[in-house]
């Protein structure tokens, strides 16, 4: 079973940045695609950025376009989201996903895999 587990959260200023990490262990030779989803306070789960297996394709949500970057490291198993320019609305558990295909999509249940969280708290 591929585990994930998120670090890097954090309270921050509003124009501020954070970098979260994701690390993925055990049966990682299983792992495709990996993505970042956030959930805030009484809200559905949303889909933030996604990258393929190969890096070559990132998909990100509008709502984040521009200030967040999803990057990774196949060698450390490891994938990153840049966040820049937070805003308070931005506040949210992140949650790192990975899927046995090697291709990025931005729908939740196309997941297999999903870490604990980390908490994102924007102050304005």
């Amino acid at each position: 079973q591929v585990q994930l587990v998120e670090s890097g959260g954090g309270l921050v200023q509003a124009g501020g940045s954070l970098r979260l990490s994701c690390v993925a262990s055990s049966r990682t030779f299983s792992i495709g695609a990996m993505g970042w989803f956030r959930q805030a306070p009484g809200k559905e789960r949303e889909f933030a950025a996604a990258i393929s297996r190969s890096g070559r394709t990132t998909y990100y949500a509008d709502s984040v376009k521009g200030r967040f970057t999803i990057s990774k490291d196949n060698a450390k198993n490891t994938v990153y989201l840049q966040m820049n320019s937070l805003k308070p609305q931005d506040t949210a558990v992140y949650y790192c996903a990975a899927r046995s295909s090697m291709v990025a999509t931005t729908t939740t249940n196309e997941y297999n895999y999903w870490g604990q969280g980390t908490q994102v708290t924007v102050s304005s």
